[in-house]
């Protein structure tokens, strides 16, 4: 294969700039039967990952104290949009330190981006 025979990843504009440590919500673009719907997932953005066609994000949210993670791939056509709902302030690129965490414990600290 060329170079040229590649085709070339557009990002998608409704994709938000975000960080780890931000609360984020995420349409998923989901196929039951015939219908499609967009699922939305809120959350803590607790790690992000690689560059290019490879790149993903994972987020976490308790739940009736369960806590749920999903992965998500940035340049995944099932992925409708990512709207940053508060900025979070952290000094670690991975935040796997919440999975310990519970109720006050796990909060962020706002950022002023």
């Amino acid at each position: 294969m060329e170079a040229s025979e590649y085709i070339a990843l557009e990002p998608n504009p409704e994709i938000e700039e975000f960080r780890p440590g931000d609360i984020v919500r995420v349409g998923i673009r989901v196929t039951e039967g015939q219908r499609t719907r967009t699922q939305v997932f809120e959350g803590v953005v607790i790690r992000k990952r690689g560059g290019g066609p490879g790149a993903s994000f994972t987020v976490r949210r308790v739940t009736y104290e369960i806590g749920v993670e999903r992965t998500f791939l940035i340049h995944s056509p099932a992925v409708e949009y990512v709207r940053v709902t508060r900025r979070g302030l952290v000094r670690q690129a991975r935040l796997y330190y919440l999975r310990g965490l519970s109720g006050r414990a796990a909060r962020i600290k706002e950022a002023r981006r």
